[in-house]
C-alpha cells in the first residue's frame, strides 16, 4: 500500500493511505488527478507513479481467501497493547524494499499518539510464532470508515499464500470494528490505496479480495532507493535468496 497520510473516507479527500507489500497474491506519496510531481530525486531521477484507490462498500463485497492448514503454524492476532518499538519493527521490516519512509522520522511519543488513538489496529500475522506480516486499520479519521493504512509481509515470507489470508482477514476486522470499540457506529466503508511501486501483483491482490477502484492518479516523483531496514540489507536478502535457487 502507499506510504503516505490518511485521508478520510466518505467524499475522498486526497489519501496517502495504506502501503502493501503483500505476496503475490496478495501503497509512495500520490499526487491529484494525475498532476505531475517536478522535484527530483538523486542525479535529477524521477519515475512515474500510478495510484489506485480501492473500496468495499458492503461486507458482502469481501471475498475470502484460502485458509491455511493448522500444520502450516499461520495464525494472525491482534497486538493488543499499543507499542512503537513493535510497529516501529513491523514497518521498517515490511516495507524496507519498498520505500516506506514516511514514518522514519516519527518520534516514540508519536507512535503512541497514533497507536493510543481510538479505532487503530494492527493485526499480525505469525508463522510458528514467528512474526510474517501486518494488517493496521485506521477507523480514527472517519465515525464509520475504515481505512486500512498498511499491509504488507516480511520478504521471506511472500509468496507463501499468507497475504491473501491476512488481507481477508483484516478486512473482515474493519467491517466488524465497531464491535471492539463502544460507541462507534457499524463501518459502512473500508478502503485503501496501493500504487506502481507496489509490484505488478498488489492491484490483483485486492480487486480478488472483493476492492474495486474508484480513483485513479498519475504522479511524476522523485526517485529514491528503497531505505532497508539497515544499510544493505536489501541487497543482501536478494543475494541470499538467488543462492537459494542454485
Amino acid at each position: 500500500m502507499t506510504d503516505g497520510g490518511g485521508g478520510t473516507a466518505g467524499a475522498p479527500e486526497i489519501p496517502g493511505g495504506p502501503r502493501d507489500s503483500g505476496d503475490s497474491e496478495g501503497s509512495g506519496d500520490s499526487g491529484h488527478s494525475g498532476n505531475a510531481v517536478n522535484s527530483r530525486g538523486p542525479g535529477g531521477r524521477t519515475r512515474t507513479v500510478t495510484t489506485w484507490f480501492l473500496e468495499q462498500t458492503s461486507p458482502a463485497d469481501l471475498r475470502t481467501a484460502r485458509m491455511p492448514d493448522e500444520a502450516s503454524g499461520i495464525r494472525i492476532a491482534r497486538a493488543q497493547l499499543p507499542s512503537p518499538e513493535f510497529s516501529r519493527f513491523l514497518y521498517t521490516a515490511v516495507g524496507a524494499d519498498v520505500a516506506w519512509t514516511d514514518r522514519l522520522p516519527w518520534t516514540y511519543l508519536e507512535w503512541r499518539e497514533f497507536l493510543e488513538r481510538p479505532g487503530v489496529e494492527t493485526w499480525v500475522a505469525y508463522e510458528r510464532d514467528t512474526p510474517a506480516g501486518f494488517i493496521e486499520l485506521d477507523g480514527s479519521r472517519s465515525e464509520s470508515a475504515v481505512e486500512i493504512s498498511y499491509f504488507g509481509l516480511l520478504p521471506a515470507f511472500r509468496g507463501r499464500r499468507i497475504g491473501g489470508h491476512l488481507l481477508a482477514y483484516g478486512t473482515a476486522r474493519a467491517w466488524d470494528l465497531s464491535g471492539r470499540w463502544p460507541r462507534r457506529p457499524p463501518t459502512d466503508r473500508v478502503w485503501l490505496h496501493t500504487c506502481s511501486k507496489d509490484g505488478p501483483y498488489a492491484l490483483a491482490n485486492y480487486k480478488r479480495r472483493g476492492f474495486r477502484v474508484y480513483d485513479t492518479e498519475v504522479a511524476r516523483e522523485p526517485y529514491a532507493p528503497a531505505p532497508g531496514p539497515w544499510p544493505g540489507a536489501h541487497d543482501e536478502h536478494e543475494r541470499i535468496g538467488a543462492q537459494r535457487q542454485l
